[in-house]
């Protein structure tokens, strides 16, 4: 296939699509993004370094990746078998799991970032 500048263009409506689904559909995800949002402003008012912010980034952008996958495999396994199957069942189980593993690291990625600054404000 030839590369087509208007073919990456429909890739990325298609890409934009999926984040507006994750986030009119997915509780979790509009969970994220309100605490995303109260981190941003935290950082803002705290004046956070630029190494900081890298981490916040990185970290919010794993959580947003893994709960797009989970909802992608959920969605992809509810059509593959919308009855009970204990292996799909497992599957969105270890996808949920990711989804756990990744915000617990980005909780630790926050308080490795903010607590010192709260203890720096509280001790002015």
């Amino acid at each position: 296939m030839k590369f087509n500048v208007i073919d990456r263009l429909k890739s990325f409506r298609n890409a934009f699509s999926g984040i507006a689904v994750l986030i009119k559909y997915e509780h979790n995800a509009r969970i994220h993004l309100v605490i995303l949002i109260a981190v941003i402003a935290a950082g803002l008012l705290l004046h956070i370094t630029t190494s900081d912010w890298i981490a916040i980034v990185l970290a919010a952008g794993i959580v947003f990746m893994s709960e797009s996958f989970n909802t992608a495999l959920e969605y992809l396994s509810d059509v593959i078998s919308p009855g009970h199957n204990e292996k799909i069942g497992i599957a969105k189980d270890l996808a949920a799991a990711a989804v756990m593993i990744s915000v617990i690291t980005s909780v630790i990625v926050g308080l490795i970032v903010f607590i010192p600054k709260i203890i720096k404000l509280f001790n002015h």
